[in-house]
Order: C-alpha cells, then sequence, then structure tokens
C-alpha cells in the first residue's frame, strides 16, 4: 500500500471513507404487503426488480383482511396489495394510503377445483359432490376469495346447503393447499391459484355476474418515504410486470 504524504493525508483519508460509505451503504428495502394469491407472480416481478436496481423488497404475504388489520394498526408497510376494494377502502378511510396512488391493478376469475382429475364444466351441485367430505374456502368474512365464493354459492342458490360442509382457512393459498393434499376434496380459489399448483383441477368457472368483479387495487401507503417505495410502485405498473401478471392468468383492467 502506498502512502500518502502528510499535507494530503487528511483529505484523502476523508474523501476515502466518503466514497467507502457510499458504497458499503446497504440497498434501500420496501415492505410489500400482498394477498397470498399473488405469491408466484409477485415473486417474479420482485426478483427482476431487485436485480435491476439493486434495492430489496421484503414481501409479507396474508389475506388481504388481515393484512389491512396490520397497516391500521401500525404495522409498517410501504406498499399495499389487496385482492379486494373492501379492505383497501378500509386503508383509506384511515388515511393510511399516498394521496393519489391507489389503481386497480389486476382481475382474476373464481373457481371450483378438485383433487381427483375432472372435466371442467358448469357448476355442479357442490353439497351433493362433497359428500362426506369438506369444500375448502378462505374465511368467508375476511379473506377475498372467500368472499367471493359465498357472494357466487349465495347467487347460485347453494350456500345454505354447502355452509355447514366448508372447511374455511386463513388465505386462499391454505384453502388451495387442503385441496392440493386431498385434505379436502373441493375448494373455492382464484383461476391463478389453481394455474399455479399441478396438484389440482378446474371444476368449474363461477359466472361473473355471481359475485362482485374481482380486483386487486394497489397504492403506496402514507408511510412511504423513499425513492425505491415508488420506484418499485412504477415497476408494479409497468409493462414488464404486467406482462408477467399476464402470463400467471391474471387479467388487466
Amino acid at each position: 500500500m502506498s502512502v500518502l504524504p502528510a499535507t494530503r493525508r487528511g483529505l484523502s483519508l476523508a474523501a476515502l471513507i466518503v466514497a467507502l460509505s457510499a458504497t458499503a451503504a446497504p440497498a434501500d428495502t420496501v415492505v410489500v404487503f400482498a394477498a397470498a394469491s399473488l405469491r408466484n407472480a409477485l415473486d417474479e416481478v420482485v426478483a427482476g426488480w431487485e436485480a435491476e436496481t439493486g434495492h430489496d423488497a421484503v414481501v409479507s404475504y396474508a389475506g388481504s383482511g388481515v393484512l389491512a388489520r396490520q397497516i391500521i394498526a401500525g404495522a409498517p408497510a410501504d406498499l399495499y396489495l389487496s385482492a379486494s376494494e373492501q379492505w383497501m377502502d378500509a386503508v383509506e378511510a384511515e388515511g393510511l394510503l399516498a394521496e393519489g396512488t391507489r389503481c386497480d391493478l389486476l382481475g382474476n376469475t373464481l373457481v371450483l377445483i378438485s383433487h381427483e382429475p375432472a372435466e371442467p364444466g358448469p357448476v355442479p351441485d357442490i353439497a351433493a359432490a362433497l359428500g362426506d367430505g369438506r369444500l375448502a374456502m378462505g374465511l368467508v368474512d375476511s379473506v377475498p376469495a372467500g368472499q367471493y365464493g359465498k357472494a357466487a354459492l349465495e347467487s347460485l342458490g347453494q350456500w345454505a346447503a354447502v355452509e355447514p360442509l366448508v372447511a374455511q382457512a386463513d388465505n386462499v393459498r391454505a384453502a388451495l393447499a387442503l385441496v392440493a393434499t386431498g385434505e379436502a376434496p373441493l375448494g373455492i380459489v382464484y383461476a391463478t391459484d389453481a394455474a399455479a399448483e399441478p396438484a389440482v383441477h378446474v371444476v368449474a368457472t363461477f359466472p361473473e355476474g355471481s359475485h362482485a368483479p374481482i380486483r386487486y387495487p394497489l397504492a403506496l401507503t402514507a408511510e412511504s418515504a423513499d425513492a425505491a417505495d415508488r420506484a418499485l410502485y412504477d415497476a408494479l405498473t409497468g409493462d414488464a410486470a404486467r406482462a408477467i401478471f399476464a402470463r400467471h392468468g391474471f387479467s388487466l383492467p
């Protein structure tokens, strides 16, 4: 290592320390709260964004209602991506969204799945098809897929017969797992969940008019404070991410 002249050593060392500090500074970390049904597609989008920008993102997946309640209780999230307009409304009503950032990012469809191979067709008499089995669904009071599923079954006149046979799960991916492992013969999930799990088969697609439109609103939270947060928001709404979401089966409103 060369030795600096005494008259220049202090200035050069200071400059070196500044340069090293800038190089060693940790990348900005963005905290994302996202609906469980987004896991496969969002993981792919986020991995590409991290590789391109050098920033990090930590994604917490759960039921949209659980995530909304956590944000309202003060959990530190920079972005919220919900599977329900209702739960985004709840966060917005508390003044916890960054103004002007809410948008409808994605759409989806609702399907009935089975553990055993099946030919897709009209929605069957589910209670009769279950026999002694259970129908796996997200929590019908708080998980969007469960809420959409209950509404669809009510619309089709099947909820009263099916309700005693429902096995409610904390989120849609947990309901998917119950069918994939054979613990439940049938389940109600999103089409994208069914496409991500080779151990399940689509029995039927629920008519769009049987439930409210499935929308995934996205927003920055009022806690978001740095350029990395906005950069990930912009990436999620950009063409590259939209192409990934479409490939995973999401519709693009």
